[in-house]
């Protein structure tokens, strides 16, 4: 009883947020390229590689990728679960009632029979009742208010499930453009080394011509020709499924995104360093871990739930009413009745079947815990994983460069010698061969330190923050442009546009124009508060959820940027594909070991 007065008239455990065993610092943290410290905007990571085209890409999955959409609607439904819940705090049956019945007694069946002919005594009759019941049940146990507790969890956790599927869709789209552009470049060195390769055949054919030297020359400069000439289709079918990719993560049918990405261009310039804080910091920072750590909270509501099975449910029941044969005098001060009374219900003999019953449940919160530090580890083993790729493949292309520089040159000697007739065509054939492959290796190699850099800052969780503010990375990379076309220093943190005024962004041309009939009024995405936060954005017109607090207000973007739409109440009901993107939701601390 005691431990029930202390918990508010609960029963039940009371949620602690578990801790979880983490390192203190990277293995590779002894790299120059990986750093603890400096200027980096997680919030929008992609903008590290300096491309208008790529924060465009980011910008419109953010408004129109389906799956996103889907995931906002689900916290919108785990919030309609918490109004139910709220509700049940109040009375839980509420109803109207009312009746007419019409009454004819037999006059042979005993005993009215005895009555039917005494004068005055009616044997048929009506019955007109109207009025109202209701039934309350105290919540003396904490029952309800654990039910929402659990309730509250949830909503949190279908929030950080957003934030995940937003941090994957940004990795999704920054490494699918990444692989257009490593397949541009791959087909541009294709090219190239036919047209060499060509001129090679054209060599052999003349000296072939001029008797210096055999057929099998030309058979074999063809050969190869048609071996490197062979790879065109390929890659390009390569790239075709890259586009049609990257439309469906843009929400769009498969098309030719040729006119949107612009000409073949080259993979981004890639950072030599990478900012990765602390291991301590994806328990914060990352979504997976924030949900894993939500469910365990709401797991834990529910052994409350179960224990107050064990106590009498303690009820208010009531009902008021007017009753009369005559409808007439159905509302007269004499027709009414009523009634009201305590009452209580207790599930005896059951304790067996109660106890397990809780045992279940706490069994469901023992697993959610290990859930939990499951995920924190392997958290910790992608990002140290993909932090390690990133090394190695720098490492690699480091080497790669070398080598591709030495087999270009020693290619054009071959050529040169060939031509004089101081080698035989094989070593031009091997020459050439080996550069094809070393190129191609090269330009794999140097997307492949772009997609593990992207996988470094997913496997961090970065990116979600881009709610708060989805103009912000298109912004700073129109800085940047205008900056290094000036001769001036890039900025790394992303700036909030109320500080200064910006240049406004180009409009998007991914986006679709939607129909008249489904204009929406503009508004900027929320952003849910983080581990203490104080600052919120307004939330984004949405179905009215009256379980929602309102939140703080902060400065708006400039109006001349292209905003994030978000349907109205009416709007959603019309058309639900549209965006609606969560309004609130704060984690607490999460307990760090090690």
């Amino acid at each position: 009883m005691r431990d029930w007065w202390h918990k508010g008239f609960k029963v039940g455990p009371d949620y602690c947020p578990p801790s979880a065993e983490v390192g203190e610092a990277w293995i590779d943290s002894n790299d120059p390229s990986v750093k603890a410290t400096g200027d980096v905007d997680y919030a929008h990571w992609w903008t590290v590689f300096n491309d208008p085209v790529l924060n465009e890409l980011v910008y419109t999955a953010y408004q129109e990728n389906l799956p996103l959409k889907i995931a906002a609607w689900r916290i919108m439904e785990a919030r309609y679960q918490l109004g139910v819940a709220r509700g049940y705090l109040l009375p839980q049956e509420q109803q109207a009632i009312g009746s007419f019945m019409r009454t004819q007694m037999s006059h042979e069946a005993f005993p009215v029979s005895k009555f039917s002919q005494i004068p005055g005594f009616k044997m048929a009759y009506d019955d007109w009742l109207g009025g109202l019941t209701a039934s309350w049940e105290l919540d003396f146990w904490g029952r309800y208010r654990r039910m929402i507790e659990a309730a509250e969890a949830n909503v949190q956790a279908q929030e950080e499930d957003y934030n995940a599927a937003l941090v994957l869709l940004q990795a999704e789209v920054a490494s699918t453009y990444i692989q257009l552009r490593e397949l541009d470049e791959r087909l541009d060195l294709a090219r190239k080394n036919v047209a060499l390769q060509r001129d090679t055949l054209a060599i052999a054919r003349a000296r072939f011509e001029q008797g210096i030297v055999s057929q099998l020359d030309v058979h074999q400069a063809q050969a190869i020709l048609s071996n490197t000439e062979s790879m065109i289709p390929m890659l390009e079918s390569m790239r075709r499924v890259a586009e049609n990719r990257l439309c469906t993560l843009l929400g769009q049918p498969p098309q030719d995104l040729d006119p949107i990405l612009g000409a073949q261009g080259k993979i981004p310039t890639v950072p030599p360093d990478v900012v990765v804080g602390i291991p301590a910091d994806l328990l914060r920072r990352r979504p997976d871990v924030r949900r894993a750590e939500r469910l365990a909270a709401a797991q834990c509501a529910k052994i409350g739930v179960a224990e107050a099975e064990f106590y009498p449910h303690i009820a208010i029941t009531g009902q008021l009413a007017w009753q009369a044969e005559n409808f007439s005098d159905l509302f007269g001060s004499s027709a009414f009745t009523g009634m009201i009374g305590p009452g209580f219900r207790w599930n005896i003999l059951n304790y067996g079947r109660i106890r397990n019953n809780v045992l279940m449940e706490d069994a469901r919160f023992r697993q959610a815990i290990l859930g939990y530090q499951e995920t924190v580890l392997r958290a910790a083993e992608e990002a140290e994983d993909m932090i390690t790729a990133f090394l190695m493949e720098q490492r690699r292309l480091r080497a790669l460069e070398q080598a591709t520089e030495a087999t270009a040159q020693a290619s054009q000697l071959a050529v040169a010698q060939y031509q004089q007739g101081l080698i035989d065509f094989q070593r031009v054939i091997d020459s050439q061969r080996a550069l094809v492959q070393q190129q191609d290796a090269l330009a794999e190699s140097r997307g492949k330190v772009a997609l593990n850099l992207i996988a470094v800052y997913k496997a961090l969780g970065g990116g979600w923050e881009m709610r708060r503010n989805p103009t912000a990375g298109v912004i700073l990379t129109q800085l940047q442009t205008v900056q290094k076309s000036q001769g001036g220093q890039a900025q790394s943190p992303a700036p909030t546009p109320a500080e200064a005024p910006q240049p406004a962004p180009p409009a998007s041309p991914f986006k679709r124009e939607p129909e008249k009939s489904q204009s929406l009024p503009p508004a900027a995405p929320p952003q849910p508060a983080l581990d203490g936060q104080e600052q919120q954005t307004p939330p984004a017109p949405m179905p009215e959820s009256p379980m929602a607090p309102p939140a703080q207000e902060l400065p708006q973007a400039p109006a001349n940027l292209p905003p994030a739409p978000s349907p109205s109440e009416s709007s959603s009901r019309q058309n639900p594909s549209l965006p609606v993107l969560p309004a609130q939701g704060e984690v607490g601390e999460i307990g760090i070991s090690g």
